[in-house]
């Protein structure tokens, strides 16, 4: 991602993006010692993107009432949040003194705000373990997103997981299950943090076994099994989030 310190010098990488032909946005970063990206100061920066005609996503982390009014202010299409469901997932993992209820705290606030509202779950988030992914689906049924983005943990080098195995694909299919019974009206798509390889195919089918309706960057496998159940792929080059919108 490009980084833009300031205000001042997103508004540039926002001109720069648009000569390029760039239709949209994320803007993301680091989170602070509360667990929120620090957006506040940037409404200025998003609004003047959203006036050039970008679309812009923001990944909020944690949420409070003044930044979410600020950025329906800014005219933000759309706020990207991880959900977690577990305790002890939020301390060991993302180091917060945290629980459960901020994370759905947060989804009402944007709600709240008439904030469009995509939920993140990351599965195998705890070390690759099944750990708070069934509350954190709860949690998300009763906020009602429109739009709900699965992910997978993905080992990387350098990481404090550089070692860690992703969760089994019987683990994997479960909670897909539960993502698409408890959520049976909303978008629902494989986001694009997923192991590679054959794990990906594998999962990518589950996920169209599953019942979900979108899935980022998918393999020639999951296309060509897509195929085979009479299901028709249409391709968007947009975030996986966004997808819903333009097929509703």
């Amino acid at each position: 991602m490009l980084p833009a310190e300031t205000p001042e010098k997103m508004c540039g990488i926002v001109d720069r993006l648009i000569e390029r032909g760039c239709h949209g946005i994320l803007v993301s970063g680091g989170a602070d010692s509360c667990g929120e990206v620090p957006l506040g100061s940037f409404t200025q920066a998003i609004k003047y993107a959203r006036e050039r005609g970008l679309i812009v996503l923001a990944h909020s982390g944690l949420l409070q009432r003044e930044t979410a009014l600020k950025l329906k202010d800014c005219g933000v299409d759309q706020v990207l949040m991880d959900v977690i469901g577990h305790e002890q997932t939020i301390r060991d993992v993302y180091h917060l003194e945290h629980s459960p209820d901020d994370y759905l705290r947060s989804m009402m606030i944007c709600r709240e705000a008439g904030l469009d509202f995509a939920p993140h779950v990351i599965i195998g988030l705890h070390f690759g373990q099944i750990l708070g992914e069934y509350i954190a689906l709860r949690m998300i049924q009763e906020a009602q997103p429109k739009t709900l983005v699965l992910v997978i943990l993905t080992p990387t080098a350098g990481t404090g997981m550089s070692a860690v195995s992703p969760p089994q694909l019987s683990e994997v299919e479960e909670v897909f299950s539960a993502a698409r019974v408890w959520n049976p009206n909303i978008f629902l798509s494989l986001g694009c943090a997923k192991p590679p390889g054959e794990y990906k195919s594998q999962v990518e089918k589950l996920a169209i076994d599953c019942g979900f309706n979108g899935i980022a960057f998918p393999s020639d496998v999951a296309i060509e099994h897509a195929c085979r159940r009479g299901l028709l792929p249409v391709f968007t080059e947009q975030c996986c989030s966004l997808a819903g919108h333009e097929c509703a």
